[in-house]
């Protein structure tokens, strides 16, 4: 990361400088981002139905993902399979942004700048986060795995047991826990990501999903904190 810094100037240069990945590397993440970028507009579809046909079944949507995720496991990456698993994983997206309908809607009513707010801080976190990952010339952020996943058990935890005491405590460190636990994901996703192509693993849909999950648990966090901040600015 010194490159990016000379005499205390800003280069630009450097941060686009990805000589330490190789050819096939650069073209799987190419890949990857592509596949998330196609998430991502289905995710936006999926808001825009809920708004549209006023349904309010966003659990089924949720499940629905979940069935998608256990079909796209369960479909092997083949050439002849890649466009019903890019369809499963656009089916995904567009689940998850129907799911997400409810808490647009709330947002709305509080504040409509509030969601493009959130997006955006979601993108700048999510950029700086992967460039830092792909900038790294070894895979330092690896061993962040471990205590990634303590960290998600313990919060998965903490959620259901919040469920029954209704601690705002709780909730607070979950929401803030669980903001800084998916940003070292997106460290630990985009580093695995590399390491698993140079080895030999292609699946850039299911990489892309990784990726994709990573953001949506960002955002949706930051959609709660800045509606959260917002409230309580105008009960004032």
């Amino acid at each position: 990361m010194d490159s990016i810094f000379k005499t205390n100037k800003f280069s630009m240069k450097a941060i686009s400088d990805f000589s330490n990945l190789n050819k096939t590397t650069r073209k799987h993440l190419k890949n990857v981002y592509s596949a998330l970028a196609l998430t991502m507009l289905s995710a936006f579809g999926g808001a825009i139905a809920f708004f549209v046909t006023g349904f309010s079944m966003s659990f089924l949507a949720a499940i629905g993902s979940i069935l998608l995720i256990i079909g796209l496991v369960a479909t092997p990456n083949t050439p002849q399979n890649q466009l019903t698993r890019l369809g499963m994983l656009c089916g995904i997206g567009g689940c998850t942004g129907f799911s997400l309908g409810p808490l647009l809607s709330m947002v709305l009513e509080i504040n409509p700048s509030i969601i493009p707010t959130a997006f955006l801080g979601t993108c700048v976190i999510f950029a700086c986060f992967s460039l830092a990952a792909l900038l790294s010339e070894k895979r330092s952020f690896l061993y962040l795995g471990g205590f990634l996943m303590s960290g998600l058990s313990m919060l998965c935890l903490m959620m259901f047991i919040n469920i029954f005491i209704g601690s705002y405590m709780a909730f607070q460190i979950e929401l803030y826990g669980g903001l800084l636990l998916f940003c070292g994901f997106i460290l630990f996703d985009t580093q695995l990501i590399v390491e698993k192509c140079e080895r030999g693993d292609n699946d850039y849909i299911w990489h892309s999903l990784d990726l994709f999950l990573d953001f949506v648990n960002i955002f949706r966090r930051l959609l709660i904190i800045l509606a959260s901040k917002e409230k309580k600015k105008s009960n004032k």
